[in-house]
Formats: C-alpha cells, sequence, structure tokens
C-alpha cells in the first residue's frame, strides 16, 4: 500500500491537460482546506480586530517571500536545471548548491532586518489601528518571518520536482500546508487567539517543504550548504530573477496597500476584504496556475529548442482551456456569491451582514479573474522566451493603475452620494454600514483587467497569431457563460420558494442546484457550438488521466 502511493506521488505526469487536471485536482482540494480554514477563522473571530491583525501581520513576511524568494522560484530556475542538467549531471547538482547557499543567507539576513525595523514599518502602514492592536501586529509579522524562509527552500525543492515533471508532489504542498493552519485553529485558536492559527502557519509551512523532499533525496540532488560561493552562476540567476522580482513585488505591494487602505475603515474591513480574496482566489488558482505551471516547463523546453512554432502552440492551447474553464465558472461565482460565502463562512460569530458584504466584495473581486489567470500563463510565456524585463514594466504600469484607482474610487466614495448609493444598491447592500470596502476590490480588479490586457497585447506583437484562435474560445465561452450565469440566477429563484433557506442545507443546495442547473445549460450551448475545448477535454476524461505513467512525447502535447 504504501509503495503505491510513494509510485503515485513521485510518478510522472504525461499531457497538458493531463498535468493540469492533476494539478487543478490537488489545487481544487487544497481549497476546500482552505475554505474550511476561513470557515473556522470565521466561525471564532467574526470580522473582528483580532482577525484583521492576523491578515495584517502577514503582510510583511508575504512581501519578503514574494521579493527575496523569488530567486528560488519554478519560473527563474527550471530553464537553469534544464540548461545544466544537458551539461551534466554533476554541473547540475552544483548549481543547485550553490543557489541553495546563496539564498540561505540572502532569506536569513532581509527576515533578520526586518525583524529588527518591523515597528516602524507596522507603524507607516496599519495607522487606522490602536497601539494595542499595532503590537499584535508587530508580534503576529516577527513569527510569521519564520514562514517566507521555510518556504523558499520548498520552492528550490519544487523547482526539482516540477523540472522533472513531478507535479503531483507539488500539487500536495498547498494542500498540507492549509491543513497544518488548520491543525493550528482547532487546536490553538481558542486558547491563543491569532497566535495558535500563526504557530498553525510554520507547522503549514514546514510541511509543505517536507513533502518534497524524499524524491530530492531520491534524485541525488538535494543541496548543499556552503560558503563558496559561485559568483558568476549567482549573478546568471539574479539578472533572470531581479525583474521577476520586482514585478511580483508589484502585486504584493498592491495588496499591502490595499489592506493599508481597510485599516482605516470600520472593524472588520481587513477581514471582508481577505475573505472575498481567498475565495476569488480559488478560480485564480485551480484554473490559472493550473495550466500555466503544467505549460511553463513544456515553453521553456520548446524555446530553447528555437521551435517557435511548438512554443506559440502551447501558449494558445493553454490559454484557451483557461478560457474556456474560467469564463463559465466567473458567471456561477457572481449569481451564487451569497450562497457562497455563506456556505464557506457563515458560522459562528460571521454574521449575515457580514455575509452579504463579503459577497459583495466578492463579486467585484471575480470580475477581474480571467485577466488575472490569463496574466500567469503571459508571465510565465515572457520568462521562457528570456523577456524578463517586459512583465516588469507593464505591472509597474498597472499597480500604479491600481493604486491611483481605488484611491480615487474611495475619495469619490466618500464625497458622492449618489455614486455610493448606485455601488451599494447594484450590489444589494445599501442598508450596510462599511460599504467603503468595496472600491478596495473594485480598484483592484481594474489594475488586473488593464494588467491583464496590456500583456496580451505585447505578447501579441511579439508573436503574431495567439490571439487569432483564442479570441474565438473567449467569444464560445462568454455566450455560454451568460447563459449560465442566467439559467442559474433562474434556478435560484425557483429553488427559494421550494427549500428552507434559512439553514446551512437549504443554501447549500439552492446554489448546488442552481450551480447544476446553469453548468448543464452551458454544456449544451458549447455542443451546439462544436466547442474544440469540449471535445478535447471529453477525451481527456476518457483517457483516465490519474493512471497516467509515463510522460508524453513531444507528438503528444497539445
Amino acid at each position: 500500500m504504501v509503495q503505491k502511493i510513494l509510485g503515485f506521488l513521485y510518478k510522472e505526469t504525461g499531457t497538458l491537460n493531463q498535468a493540469a487536471f492533476l494539478l487543478g485536482l490537488f489545487a481544487f482540494l487544497s481549497q476546500v482546506l482552505a475554505f474550511l480554514r476561513d470557515r473556522l477563522l470565521a466561525h471564532i473571530f467574526g470580522a473582528s480586530t483580532e482577525l484583521d491583525i492576523y491578515y495584517a501581520a502577514f503582510r510583511v513576511p508575504d512581501l519578503i517571500f514574494v521579493t527575496v524568494a523569488s530567486v528560488v522560484s519554478l519560473s527563474v530556475l527550471i530553464p537553469f536545471i534544464i540548461e545544466k542538467e544537458a551539461q551534466s549531471f554533476e554541473e547540475l547538482r552544483s548549481f543547485l548548491s550553490n543557489i541553495f547557499s546563496f539564498f540561505s543567507i540572502l532569506i536569513i539576513v532581509v527576515s533578520g532586518l526586518a525583524y529588527f525595523f518591523m515597528p516602524t514599518i507596522s507603524s507607516a502602514l496599519f495607522k487606522g489601528f490602536s497601539q494595542e492592536a499595532l503590537g499584535e501586529v508587530i508580534f503576529i509579522s516577527r513569527i510569521l518571518l519564520l514562514s517566507p524562509i521555510i518556504l523558499g527552500f520548498s520552492n528550490l525543492f519544487g523547482s526539482i520536482t516540477q523540472a522533472y515533471n513531478r507535479f503531483t508532489i507539488y500539487a500536495l504542498s498547498p494542500l498540507l500546508y492549509n491543513a497544518g493552519i488548520i491543525v493550528g485553529i482547532i487546536f490553538l485558536a481558542e486558547k491563543m487567539g491569532v497566535l495558535g492559527v500563526s504557530i498553525g502557519v510554520l507547522v503549514g509551512a514546514l510541511l509543505h517543504a517536507l513533502i518534497q523532499v524524499p524524491f530530492v533525496l531520491k534524485t541525488g540532488l538535494f543541496p548543499k550548504f556552503s560558503l563558496k560561493l559561485n559568483f558568476a552562476q549567482i549573478n546568471q540567476v539574479v539578472k533572470i530573477s531581479l525583474p521577476r522580482t520586482l514585478a511580483l513585488s508589484m502585486g504584493s505591494i498592491a495588496l499591502i496597500f490595499l489592506v493599508s487602505l481597510a485599516s482605516t475603515m470600520p472593524t472588520g474591513s481587513i477581514s471582508i476584504l481577505s475573505f472575498s480574496f481567498n475565495i476569488q482566489a480559488v478560480l485564480v488558482s485551480i484554473i490559472g496556475v493550473s495550466y500555466s505551471l503544467a505549460a511553463f516547463p513544456t515553453l521553456s523546453r520548446r524555446f530553447k529548442e528555437n521551435n517557435f512554432e511548438a512554443f506559440l502552440k502551447q501558449m494558445e492551447t493553454t490559454a484557451r482551456f483557461i478560457i474556456f474553464w474560467i469564463l463559465p465558472l466567473t458567471a456561477l461565482f457572481v449569481v451564487l456569491r451569497a450562497q457562497i460565502v455563506r456556505v464557506v463562512l457563515g458560522s459562528g460569530l460571521f454574521d449575515w451582514n457580514d455575509t452579504r458584504l463579503t459577497a459583495a466584495s466578492l463579486a467585484l473581486f471575480i470580475f477581474s479573474a480571467i485577466f488575472q489567470c490569463l496574466l500567469l500563463l503571459f508571465v510565465r510565456g515572457f520568462y521562457s522566451a528570456g523577456l524578463t524585463k517586459t512583465p516588469l514594466f507593464i505591472n509597474v504600469i498597472s499597480t500604479v493603475i491600481m493604486v491611483l484607482s481605488t484611491w480615487g474610487l474611495v475619495e469619490l466614495f466618500y464625497f458622492s452620494d449618489s455614486f455610493r448609493y448606485f455601488v451599494s444598491a447594484l450590489l444589494k447592500v445599501e442598508d450596510l454600514p462599511g460599504t467603503a470596502v468595496l472600491m478596495l476590490p473594485l480598484g483592484f480588479s481594474i489594475g488586473a483587467i488593464i494588467n491583464g490586457l496590456l500583456h496580451w497585447i505585447v505578447f501579441e506583437k511579439k508573436f503574431r497569431g495567439f490571439s487569432q484562435i483564442v479570441v474565438r474560445t473567449f467569444f464560445e465561452g462568454l455566450g455560454a457563460s451568460v447563459i449560465m450565469g442566467a439559467v442559474a440566477y433562474f434556478g435560484l429563484n425557483i429553488f427559494a420558494s421550494l427549500l428552507d433557506t434559512t439553514t446551512l442545507f437549504g443554501i447549500l443546495l439552492q446554489g448546488l442546484l442552481a450551480g447544476l442547473l446553469g453548468m448543464v445549460s452551458g454544456v449544451i450551448v458549447l455542443y451546439l457550438l462544436k466547442s474544440r475545448e469540449l471535445s478535447e477535454v471529453r477525451d481527456v476524461l476518457k483517457q483516465k488521466f490519474w493512471r497516467t505513467k509515463v510522460i508524453a512525447t513531444d507528438s503528444e502535447i497539445v
């Protein structure tokens, strides 16, 4: 039994759809645990000051992870691993040990500096907190500084597992990460508050890294620490990673800005912002991350082989399937937002007003989901082609637009009664206090949409012909999604009169049945349109992708 489990975890994964489905499956399971994690947090703390403190304390450690740990990220290291492996095994092992040593020194030094400057940083970012709450933010942030160190090492191990197409191990890591947090919530939160949750975060980070260690050891590529650094190799990696680091930091800085603004709003605003962001991230994780990660090794290999036609074909195929999945799911999330939030979070101290406000915030976040997903693909496409500066410039421009638009929307919301009423009435929260928080997801989505469109335009200019097939899929998916949303909305009204929607089971059943009704209508529309993607997905499901044992040859990769 143990041997079969290990065989499943460490086997190679085949085609794009097989790898993406496997990653998507584990991403879904991870998100189920994430839902449980957030439900437990909502049940115990509600949209409260204590939970605001917990989410605010995450921001600086997260920025360190995004920036410093990007040195050992998948996007940076996989092309180097492929190149060094082609030279010799010893060259690859030496390279990994060198990068491991450099990263160890860098991440510990940066985290140490952040520890000492945390009071100054937190005071500047979270002006809306009281002195007592600010002290808690500083304390929790210092504990969470261990997280980027551990996850950074896990990133390095993940680069090895991904380069060797062991997608199952990598996909299992975030599932274990959320499991660790849940353990902290269940056993420590009631006695220790958010400190217990933070301890769970560290346990989850350890599990995230440790699950990948056996395979890395088996390959003989487990890195060794040494103070004798090869700065020529480090310089090569830093040249590639620095633009990526700056590009990724834009997203993290944007979230810090949003949380900072939320700290000046009524109590619970940070929690509502974070809960809604986490729920919309489900789609981005399951679809965007899964497909872009599955495609990235192949994209890197095709470009290095100067097989530009295959490179572009891989980008087109991946983009088509991202659009095929994300548009219908976006429509369902918008229509079923209240049912989703109530089922996921509606427990304990998280009341109906919190549910309505979080659902409204979710709707505003979810409008940009397709552009968030495609952005992940475009960035990896640019990195595979060695164009690391392009995403940086676009991300800087988009982040500036997002910051300015969000700030302007908040000011307009407070200044204009008509604008405030229009937005609140549109989202059916006009009778609730604290609706200013809705300007934060709206500003975020504006920035994300502009960011995705700019990446698409620039990619099309550099690689002509990409959009021709992809646009057709977009309009097919858009038409099916509109019909799905309308049918699901119609279903909600029907089932509301048949079910007791004052209970959790009634709300769950209402949303589930309405969603299934919408999905059936969408499949029928796509079938009538003779959707190429629907046919290909059906073929993959018939192949029982989870039983695949051998990596696909070039001719098998779609």
